[in-house]
């Protein structure tokens, strides 16, 4: 997740001597000006790089991207880390879904050199469109996700296939809410029943999950995670990025980190309106009832663990960017609490402790 303009960086800045020694090594070519991409909560590093002259097949603009030690409390202990870029990039790419273009890799130095979507993301387009321009912007994403869900993997080869949001995934964004956000809503230290509440509510959500038939999902398919190409024309804008978490999830989970995103707020209407449009599109589709129920439990439990995570960044790091996006969060948290609540009972008291959330950050 990326919220910040690129800055300039200077030889004494972290991995600045990697890429430069990544690009004379892969391309054979020195780099005239470096310019660092904020991230968001991962621990990668990403670069805009100018090379000094353009190499045959390749850009005299490209993004350089390094790889550090993965932060482990960003997932789910007992699953394994992400795999590579290559397979799933090109895999991807095949499947006619808009991936940058790779230019080769520095394995030693850790440095994936790759296509250049430019710096404007869905997130910054959207938040300064009008409402038909946003519109429009937001179908063509949409189709991503159906595009997503089509593709299929019979050689057994891209490791995304052999990943899943399954009951671990769930337990660990349970843990996580319980722990960072639930003395948030309460104002004080949760007691083991409250904790207990959490850990069934998710539990039970992975349940209803696990019953219809997952589809390949981007995973974090957030405005931050669509780069908008000033370039291209309308109908194929979007660029993809932030990919290589793809797995196996209900076919509503990527359109839950699309509309129910906490760097745009889309009114309630319009996410209908997309929802609709959507759904008939997917292989197989759901049945309206399900994927609206879906669709809200779901939302609890990513919105429920972007919440925490905020916090947790705030808390534990000093990166406070994130704390502007509680206030959206915590509004998706409560409609969504209500609604499910109304379908199925017994998550009365799980929409009770959301419902006490605050959407100031420092409000308790």
């Amino acid at each position: 997740m990326g919220v910040d303009a690129p800055r300039a960086v200077t030889e004494s800045q972290p991995h600045a001597d990697r890429v430069r020694a990544a690009v004379r090594q892969v391309l054979d070519a020195d780099v005239v000006e470096l310019t660092r991409i904020d991230a968001g909560l991962g621990t990668r590093a990403f670069f805009r790089v100018r090379l000094a002259a353009r190499t045959a097949g390749v850009p005299d603009t490209l993004v350089a991207r390094v790889d550090a030690e993965e932060d482990p409390g960003a997932r789910p202990l007992s699953l394994p880390p992400e795999p590579p870029l290559e397979p799933l990039r090109s895999f991807l790419a095949a499947h006619g879904l808009p991936v940058p273009k790779h230019y080769g890799s520095d394995a030693r130095r850790g440095v994936e050199l790759i296509e250049c979507f430019g710096s404007r993301s869905l997130e910054a387009f959207a938040n300064a469109a009008t409402p038909a321009e946003r519109g429009a912007i937001y179908r063509e994403a949409c189709q991503l996700v159906s595009i997503l869900q089509g593709a299929a993997d019979p050689s057994g080869r891209v490791p995304a296939f052999e990943r899943r949001l399954d009951a671990r995934y769930f337990a660990y964004k349970a843990a996580l809410f319980a722990r960072v956000s639930l003395p948030t809503a309460l104002g004080r230290a949760a007691t083991a029943a409250e904790v207990e509440l959490v850990r069934e509510t998710f539990a039970w959500i992975a349940s209803v999950a696990a019953q219809v038939s997952p589809r390949l999902a981007h995973r974090d398919l957030q405005s931050a995670n669509l780069l908008v190409r000033e370039d291209a024309a309308p109908g194929a804008r979007l660029g993809m990025i932030d990919f290589q978490g793809a797995l196996l999830a209900p076919p509503e989970y990527d359109l839950v980190c699309l509309l129910r995103d906490s760097y745009v707020e889309l009114p309630d209407a319009e996410v209908e309106q997309l929802l609709s449009a959507t759904r008939p599109t997917l292989p197989d589709p759901p049945d309206p009832e399900s994927f609206a129920r879906r669709f809200d439990l779901l939302t609890l439990t990513r919105k429920g663990k972007d919440h925490a995570r905020f916090l947790s960044a705030a808390r534990e790091r000093g990166d406070e960017r994130y704390l502007r996006y509680l206030p959206a969060t915590v509004r998706y948290l409560r409609a969504a609490a209500s609604r499910a609540a109304r379908r199925d009972p017994r998550l009365a008291g799980f929409e009770a402790l959301v419902r006490a959330l605050p959407e100031a950050p420092c409000a308790r």
